[in-house]
């Protein structure tokens, strides 16, 4: 959930100097990096478990060829 939803829902005002983190422990709110790392971790054991035709593992295994140039991109 967002910060200024969780401040809006218990009344708490940026004036109170209440921290973001003290505000996701007293819901019990998990930080929304942790929850993307955790469903990026689930979807990779989806992917090692998969078969070698599927195309989640072929993509997965896929090398690139040469290396890509250094620097910024040229303008047309």
């Amino acid at each position: 959930m967002e910060a200024k939803m969780l401040r809006w829902v218990s009344g708490v005002t940026r004036l109170d100097h209440v921290r973001n983190e003290d505000m996701r422990e007293r819901y019990g709110v998990v930080h929304i990096q942790e929850k993307m790392r955790e469903q990026r971790l689930c979807w990779f054991g989806h992917v090692l478990r998969a078969t070698k035709q599927s195309v989640e593992k072929i993509a997965y295994e896929f090398e690139v060829p040469g290396k890509r140039p250094r620097g910024r991109p040229r303008q047309r």
